[in-house]
């Protein structure tokens, strides 16, 4: 049982953590509409950022917003459930290819009903339905609504004679511990017999705390905070060889030192100050671009086709100002107040007017990196992502004015400005160019256009990185190049680097998987032109029935949760599991079971279980094996 609960443990990494379950509100009425017809309203408050599907779905697609009856008494359905009022939003869907309709901030679904017997009326049973956001969806759990006699409106009348029981309809209703379950569903099976050696309780028993003990936290913003954090810390190194900001290092200590030659602890002083009225001009800036957005237009900002296709034109202007096609200066009245302020003002002030000044006069190389960084800051939908990635980005800025200022002697040891300052601008260009194409990816996949596969991705990434290795060799000059006598070491390695990854991205183009560009690449369900089949399926998709069979061939476990309308476990499937190392592991060292957690098949009996205080109802294999995940590992997802 121990490896077993280390192996969950795995899985649950794997998995998304802890979601709230009530990321759709859901409220249940009646109306009367004459005539002796009633309808059923359900209305759904929908948590901003994320939505419901559509109650006619293709087949094939996620799962539609259903509604199903329990028990029907004195009464008849009418018609098919569906959305009243507010219709809608249909789009492309490029990972089902079909056009899905979608419903955000609140939906309105209605079912007609016909009252048989006034008296003797009696309805149960539930509605279903799916929420999602950018980056996860909820399984499609039961909101239960029960209505009686009592209840139904006083204008209703009765449409027709009273219907006999026979026309009742009814589902038995069995009350279970949380560790019966396991045994309310035995599948049939050639190794039924091994599953009753197994102990039902033991694979039900939770394990969420043993999993705090592998560092399973309750959400993942601390991490992606951290890496915002670095990828500004990163930025600002960089922004630091380039020709606006490299230069302006021994002059603004100069000026430091030789502003208090009697008191070089008063210069460092006022360097520290300085650093630190840098830290917070890129900080304020970051929190600026979150005042301007909001909060919920940063989660959208991911996958909306718009926002990517101007991030993309951004990146593109970006990359073409540091190939030298144009220089971005801001005005330059801005950078003459800002020196004038310095000059008028004194003390800690002044210092504040002077690094203003520096972000003003070094914006036409920062200015492309600090949008690249904002850009990508935002799409993680974090709220402090843009003021976190400027806090990194100005603490890397910084530090060197401040370490100069204390050890002015390193300034001997500086390497002067030059030709290389520029090299770094047009390797920078490259980059940018490159990552621009991820967002024209995102736009396309969202548009369905179906131009920009993974072929074409690819073989603009090849020629951009064979671009690149040229250019460090020397045999590309952009304005402001100086010749090259000869190549540094620096130029020759970063040069292999380059060409070798064009090289290693070739295979590509006949369907390899290429691990080290799936986070930016196309997906390879896209790929025209696939000469790779190593798909991954399941050994079974019952767990009991999955864990005796484990034990049968003495290997461990792996648990997929995974759903028929779950997109990210089709990206999942189609990115990682084709990976020929992931699928030997998962062919030959584990039984891997997949538990769909939106299976609508019907349990032979309905069964209640004590959940958080309250009575939750699993009616399907799908509620089952959700109800599983939720009280055995605590997520929900």
């Amino acid at each position: 049982m121990k490896s077993l609960t280390t192996l969950f443990g795995f899985l649950f990494l794997l998995t998304s953590l802890a979601f709230a379950q009530d990321e759709a509100t859901w409220s249940f009425s009646l109306e009367d509409k004459g005539k002796g017809e009633i309808d059923l309203v359900a209305e759904a408050k929908i948590k901003k950022g994320w939505h419901l599907y559509d109650t006619d779905i293709p087949d094939g697609g996620p799962s539609p917003t259903q509604l199903s009856f329990d028990k029907v008494t004195g009464a008849e359905p009418v018609g098919e459930f569906h959305a009243d009022g507010k219709q809608a939003t249909v789009k492309y869907d490029a990972i089902f290819q079909m056009n899905i309709g979608t419903f955000q901030d609140n939906a309105r679904f209605v079912q007609r009903i016909r009252v048989t017997d006034k008296a003797g009326f009696s309805i149960q049973g539930d509605v279903r339905a799916q929420a999602c956001d950018n980056s996860s969806c909820t399984p499609p759990l039961p909101h239960d609504f029960s209505f009686t006699a009592a209840e139904l409106p006083a204008t209703v009348t009765v449409a027709a004679p009273v219907v006999s029981a026979a026309s009742e309809t009814s589902l038995p209703l069995t009350i279970l511990s949380p560790a019966q379950v396991a045994d309310s569903l035995q599948v049939s099976s050639p190794i039924a017999a091994i599953s009753a050696e197994i102990d039902g309780d033991g694979l039900w028993t939770p394990v969420i705390d043993e999993l705090q003990v592998f560092g399973v936290k309750g959400g993942t913003t601390g991490m992606s905070l951290f890496w915002i954090f670095l990828s500004g810390f990163i930025g600002g190194l960089i922004a630091l060889v380039t020709p606006c900001v490299w230069p302006m290092i021994p002059m603004t200590v100069s000026f430091f030192l030789k502003r208090n030659k009697t008191e070089k602890k008063k210069a460092v002083t006022e360097a520290l100050v300085y650093g630190s009225a840098i830290i917070v001009i890129y900080v304020v800036l970051g929190l600026l671009v979150t005042g301007i957005f909001g909060s919920s237009a940063l989660n959208n900002l991911a996958t909306s086709a718009l926002f990517n296709l101007i991030f993309f034109a951004l990146l593109v202007v970006f990359a073409i100002a540091f190939f030298g096609g144009f220089d971005l200066v801001l005005p330059s009245r801005w950078t003459n107040r800002m020196d004038e302020k310095a000059d008028k003002t004194s003390g800690a002030l002044s210092i504040f007017f002077m690094a203003f000044t520096l972000v003003l006069v070094s914006f036409s190389c920062t200015g492309p990196i600090i949008g690249t960084l904002l850009v990508e800051a935002a799409v993680s939908g974090n709220i402090l992502g843009p003021a976190i990635g400027m806090l990194g980005f100005a603490i890397a800025l910084a530090i060197p004015f401040v370490l100069f200022a204390i050890f002015p002697s390193w300034l001997t040891n500086l390497p002067k400005s030059g030709g290389w300052l520029n090299s770094v601008k047009v390797v920078l260009g490259f980059l940018e160019l490159a990552l621009a194409l991820k967002f024209l990816s995102v736009a396309d996949l969202a548009y369905g256009w179906g131009i920009f596969d993974r072929e074409v991705f690819l073989v603009l990434w090849i020629v951009i990185f064979t671009l690149l290795g040229i250019y460090l060799l020397g045999k590309l000059k952009f304005p402001g190049d100086n010749d090259l006598r000869h190549i540094t070491v620096p130029r020759l390695f970063l040069s292999i680097v380059s060409l070798a990854f064009a090289i290693y991205m070739v295979p590509g183009l006949w369907g390899a998987p290429l691990k080290a560009t799936s986070a930016f690449s196309p997906p390879l369900y896209t790929q025209d032109f696939n000469l790779y089949n190593g798909e991954v399926h399941a050994r079974t998709m019952d767990y009991e029935t999955g864990v005796a069979m484990a034990k049968q061939q003495d290997k461990p476990v792996l648990i997929d949760f995974s759903g028929y309308g779950c997109v990210n476990c089709r990206k999942m499937e189609a990115s990682v599991w084709t990976d020929p190392r992931v699928k030997n592991i998962l062919d030959n060292e584990y039984i891997l079971i997949t538990l769909m957690v939106d299976d609508k098949t019907r349990l032979p009996e309905i069964i209640e279980v004590d959940e958080n205080e309250r009575t939750t109802r699993l009616k399907t294999v799908g509620d089952k094996w959700s109800y599983l995940q939720r009280h055995k590992f605590g997520a929900n997802a």
